[in-house]
């Protein structure tokens, strides 16, 4: 028999959110999956550019000069600014959305909380 176990990387717990009624899970938990698919995803793209970063320095430091080396140091450096760049800006934009024309700001933000209206 399967026994659940708490999960530590999700930003809403199943249980606190009131989306399973009767131990059966309803439409109002894809709140959740959406949120925890959100919240992971920019994890790992934050994980994913760190290391892109990383890889690019160290290239760079152990060229030693050669310019074929320097130049695919610098292709990956570039391209990790470059999405970090799109990253950041493709939240900010959300945000001024949210400000913008749903009138929320920070917290308040109901562009990026997914839910399901209750009838």
């Amino acid at each position: 028999m399967f026994t659940p176990f708490a999960v530590y990387a999700q930003i809403k717990d199943w249980q606190s959110s009131g989306c399973i009624v009767d131990g059966i899970p309803t439409l109002k938990c894809l709140e959740v999956v959406f949120g925890n698919i959100i919240f992971m995803s920019s994890a790992l793209i934050v994980l994913v550019l760190f290391i892109m970063f990383v890889v690019g320095a160290f290239r760079y430091l152990t060229s030693f000069g050669n310019p074929e080396n320097v130049k695919k140091a610098q292709g990956t450096l570039r391209y990790a600014l470059i999405g970090f760049i799109l990253f950041i800006s493709s939240y900010l934009i959300l945000n001024v959305i949210c400000f913008l024309f749903l009138g929320g700001i920070g917290n308040n933000c109901k562009l990026f909380k997914f839910e399901i209206p209750a009838p």
